[in-house]
């Protein structure tokens, strides 16, 4: 029988109900072992649906088990650095929700712990990145299909106005530049395999909930730009579009195409447009299985945590350019 890493999860948020859990249910190299919440009541009823062996009502619990290999957590963005430094403490390996924190100095208090346990992975969890079209898309730009890629347009959006949604808390990490607004930050690095040297940023706040409900902004790279929107008052849409000097990409759905359809990206290169598409997958699980297997193959992670600082330094420097209201060099 294949091996597999026996799999925590801290919490039933409804990315983990709803894509991770069942994604690792699914995997070649991963199986769930347990599921804790601070209601006993909620983990058990989870654990029957989803026929885990084991289940807990404190995280703390779950960590303390020894059969638990690696954990991943779906917690609110203000939670993500202390559990997952209480996780590698306990000797687990850590999947963590992007964005990984709520700031550049937690993504540092977090990147130094765990240089102390070189033994353990962590990586910021941005399924997209395992998605074939994203690697497909990512190949024909670097093979130069569309010539040279100079222009990145995305935008993420959907609207939530309920106020007890974590997405319109200040203090939980909401707001849609950190909900939604980190995967067009992401990718433009994706793509441009570099680093943003300067940004600038328009962001609209609640005025009661003190979160943003738009941002928008211009990341510059050396050889290239980003635009981008996202929201949390808008109608609900994704779009991610590449312009090269030769050719364009576009996606059909760029960041969470159903598992069960065909993913499409287009090509149009001299006046024509070409269909790309692809057999249907679950990027989550593709995420969990590449996660997986660098722990079974002790390889190294497929995504560094160096590079989720770097998001969050882009992150941040997009908050800084609207508050500042100037142009921030990087």
């Amino acid at each position: 029988m294949k091996k597999k890493i026996q799999w925590g999860i801290l919490g039933t948020a409804a990315i983990a109900v709803e894509q991770v859990i069942p994604a690792i249910r699914n995997s070649e190299y991963g199986e769930i072992l347990a599921i804790a919440s601070r209601s006993l009541g909620k983990a058990e009823k989870l654990a029957n649906e989803f026929q885990v062996p084991k289940f807990l009502g404190s995280y703390e619990a779950l960590l303390a088990d020894d059969e638990v290999q690696a954990v991943y957590i779906p917690l609110p963005n203000h939670l993500h650095v202390d559990w997952a430094i209480k996780a590698l403490k306990a000797g687990k390996h850590v999947l963590v929700e992007k964005p990984i924190a709520m700031n550049c100095h937690e993504a540092k208090t977090l990147l130094e712990e765990a240089k102390k346990h070189p033994e353990l992975k962590v990586m910021e969890a941005f399924m997209y990145k395992f998605h074939p079209q994203w690697i497909t898309a990512k190949k024909l730009v670097q093979d130069g299909s569309i010539g040279t890629l100079r222009i990145v347009q995305a935008s993420f959006s959907f609207y939530e106005d309920d106020p007890d949604s974590i997405v319109n808390s200040r203090d939980f990490g909401g707001g849609s530049l950190m909900d939604v607004g980190c995967y067009p930050v992401s990718i433009s690095r994706f793509l441009f395999h570099a680093e943003p040297i300067r940004i600038v940023s328009s962001l609209e706040y609640h005025p009661e909930f003190d979160i943003d409900i738009h941002a928008s902004g211009v990341l510059e790279f050396e050889k290239g730009r980003t635009i981008f929107f996202s929201s949390i008052r808008l109608v609900e849409n994704q779009a991610v579009k590449l312009f090269g000097t030769e050719g364009s990409i576009e996606f059909e759905i760029p960041f969470n195409p159903l598992p069960g359809q065909r993913a499409k990206i287009w090509l149009t290169k001299d006046g024509t447009k070409e269909e790309i598409d692809f057999k249907p997958c679950n990027q989550y699980t593709l995420q969990a299985d590449a996660f997986s297997k660098s722990i079974l193959d002790n390889t190294p992670q497929p995504v560094s945590l160096e590079d989720a600082l770097k998001n969050m330094v882009a992150i941040q420097a997009v908050r800084t350019s609207d508050r500042l209201d100037k142009v921030i060099h990087l």
